[in-house]
């Protein structure tokens, strides 16, 4: 019916015989007096915030919206620009276009054979869908959840690439299983995104996240050393620093783990680990949570009113987990550059508006404490870790001195031994021998005798009802 634009030189013109009315602002003008319905807004390039006002408009002019997908994703082929979807709050999250230096990653991923784990979730899929575009000769896609990985197989065969992708189930844990595979394969580049990652759920049970995270990290990394893969990369996580919970400790050993693998033989494997914070959408993510209650009616149920956290989108932390595989010489932490930290009451809030419904009115926001292991907010680097720049500007690299890789293989050994042998408390003491900054959340009762100290070392200790 009409266009409406930021460009000045267009407006009072025809495009297509279609009339360019002025800026979106007089859509307040126009929208009764041309009985708009819907609006769609085409602008995939621009600024979030940009995004966010013209999104505040149409809703002042209560009309419904659609938009176009994102420019990384038309860049990828994976959508049409006339697939139109709602809009979304990462749009208005304030995230800038992701530049790849997509020459240097074709070189190490093309006509190569790359292993994906954790390739039906969410990060993972969408490494997969990401490194497909780099033609590989072969793209394995591991997982031990058969559904996930159905539908990702389904998805990368339906976009051509049938004849270079190979699902595999199996289990990052599995020692034997994941010894038949690298001797049959032998990939050359490893993307290693299985993990447990949901941070209250792995406070109960502290086991199966040292299970998966550490001991099965420490696994895989020493069998790809033995069958002579080019690169490693651990997907890890801003939870890791100066850790308060189970699952951000086991992923700290598992950096501590491949940081001492790469130093104990320097010129072979080259191991790194890549962290960044939360991921808009992902499995267990708070949007999903989000979603769901507002559209029960609420109450959407916020832990803490100053709680911030870090957030990217899938498509952009999958870009530059490539970018720094491609730049690292082994040894190296890259953390992506995540932007200004957003408080999670203001994403429920824009999520409750873009749903067309009022804050505290429509739908109440409740808050209901912060769980076991959680932050108020997350951190960037640890103590003893030198920044350095690379040549990307969304990517830094610490880079700290290896620890001692018997002594750390000795700590694995004895949490693998204890873990269906103690409790939750006496595990996390454990834990933390391994991992020195961390700061167990335990239970009243959890700890016995042992609360207070582990190995001389202060645990803080958090007494909770029940």
């Amino acid at each position: 019916m009409a266009f409406f634009d930021d460009d000045q030189r267009k407006w009072n013109s025809r495009v297509h015989d279609v009339p360019v009315l002025g800026p979106p602002e007089k859509l307040l003008q126009e929208a009764t007096k041309l009985h708009i319905e819907e609006a769609i807004i085409a602008m995939p390039s621009a600024p979030a915030r940009r995004i966010g006002d013209i999104v505040r408009i149409l809703r002042e002019a209560r009309l419904q919206c659609k938009t176009v997908p994102s420019l990384d994703q038309l860049a990828l082929g994976q959508v049409k620009v006339s697939q139109l979807r709602n809009v979304e709050v990462q749009d208005l999250l304030g995230r800038e276009r992701v530049e790849l230096e997509t020459d240097n990653i074709r070189q190490v991923l093309q006509d190569r054979t790359v292993l994906v784990t954790g390739a039906g979730g969410s990060i993972g899929s969408e490494m997969c869908r990401q490194i497909a575009t780099y033609q590989p000769g072969k793209l394995l896609l591991l997982d031990r959840s058969e559904p996930q990985l159905f539908q990702i197989e389904q998805e990368l065969a339906g976009l051509g690439h049938r004849e270079r992708i190979l699902t595999i189930v199996g289990d990052v844990c599995d020692a034997a299983r994941m010894h038949q595979v690298f001797a049959k394969f032998r990939p050359h580049v490893v993307f290693h995104a299985a993990a447990h990652k949901h941070v209250p759920m792995m406070e109960e049970q502290p086991g199966e996240a040292i299970k998966n995270n550490s001991i099965g990290t420490a696994q895989l990394a020493e069998i790809a050393t033995e069958f002579g893969v080019d690169r490693f990369t651990l997907i890890s996580s801003d939870k890791a620093i100066n850790p308060t919970s189970v699952m951000g400790a086991t992923k700290r050993l598992a950096e501590m783990y491949v940081q001492a693998l790469n130093g104990a033989q320097p010129g072979q494997t080259k191991f790194m680990a890549v962290r960044f914070g939360n991921v808009l959408g992902s499995s267990g993510s708070v949007i999903p949570l989000f979603h769901r209650q507002i559209a029960e009616g609420g109450p959407v149920k916020v832990t803490h009113p100053e709680m911030t956290r870090y957030f990217m989108t899938i498509p952009e932390a999958s870009m530059l987990v490539l970018q720094s595989a491609m730049q690292g010489g082994g040894g190296e932490i890259f953390v992506l550059d995540m932007g200004k930290p957003v408080k999670i009451v203001d994403l429920a809030r824009q999520m409750i508006e873009l749903s067309g419904l009022k804050p505290d009115e429509d739908i109440k926001i409740e808050f209901v404490g912060m769980r076991p292991g959680e932050k108020l907010f997350e951190e960037l680097s640890h103590h003893g870790e030198n920044f350095a720049p690379t040549t990307h500007p969304k990517i830094c690299r610490f880079i700290s001195t290896p620890g001692d890789l018997a002594q750390i293989r000795q700590r694995l050994q004895s949490l693998r031994a204890a873990l269906h042998e103690t409790d939750n408390g006496e595990l996390k003491l454990l834990l933390k021998e391994a991992v020195p900054d961390y700061s167990p959340y335990l239970c009243a009762g959890e700890a016995h005798t042992e609360i207070g100290t582990s190995g001389g070392l202060p645990v803080h200790v958090h007494a909770v009802k029940g």
